[in-house]
């Protein structure tokens, strides 16, 4: 039988959302797979260097660019977000991985970033993402030359979806307009 979506058939994983720290050897599961699904999908090595899978972890969560990941789930939430990730949407750890995804996004974007969405669901990946995200404070910024790409398990399902991005500016309001 013809299956029409394979990415239907497959149960969308429970992460751990523990905070990455030496106990839990920074997540390396999670690093493991987002760095994996990078290699494979665009042929790059997101984190340069080599090193144990705990210490790919380490610098992966206290790398110098935001990287972000959510599940499958009808409604895909946060679970992984490096500490420049944090800062960058002043959210720590446990509130940013029970965080929807679509909410890193303005209601107005909300449509846009949906249709990155199904681009990556499409190619695998694009390295060309630039749009408007906003921070728990309300502040806005625009991330550019995002790279957005699915997550692969080991039997070839798709999992979930990670971002990273080193570039970005905060929106300035016009004094004018904003009240």
């Amino acid at each position: 039988m013809c299956d029409p979506d394979p990415m239907a058939r497959t149960s969308v994983p429970q992460y751990d959302r523990a905070e990455p720290d030496a106990a839990n050897a920074f997540q390396a599961g999670h690093a493991a797979l987002i760095l994996a699904s990078h290699q494979r999908l665009t042929g790059r090595d997101l984190l340069p260097g080599g090193g144990t899978p705990d210490e790919r972890a380490h610098r992966l969560y206290h790398a110098p660019f935001a990287l972000l990941a959510h599940d499958r789930a009808e409604d895909p939430l946060f679970f992984y977000a490096n500490l420049c990730a944090q800062r960058l949407f002043e959210l720590p750890w446990q509130a940013i991985v029970r965080l929807p995804s679509r909410l890193s996004a303005e209601p107005l974007a909300r449509a846009e970033r949906e249709r990155l969405l199904q681009r990556v669901a499409a190619r695998g990946y694009i390295d060309d993402y630039s749009g408007v995200r906003v921070a728990a404070s309300g502040r806005r910024f625009r991330i550019v030359g995002a790279t957005v790409w699915n997550l692969v398990d080991g039997a070839g399902d798709v999992v979930g979806q990670a971002a990273a991005f080193a570039h970005w500016r905060t929106i300035r309001e016009n004094p004018r307009t904003a009240m």
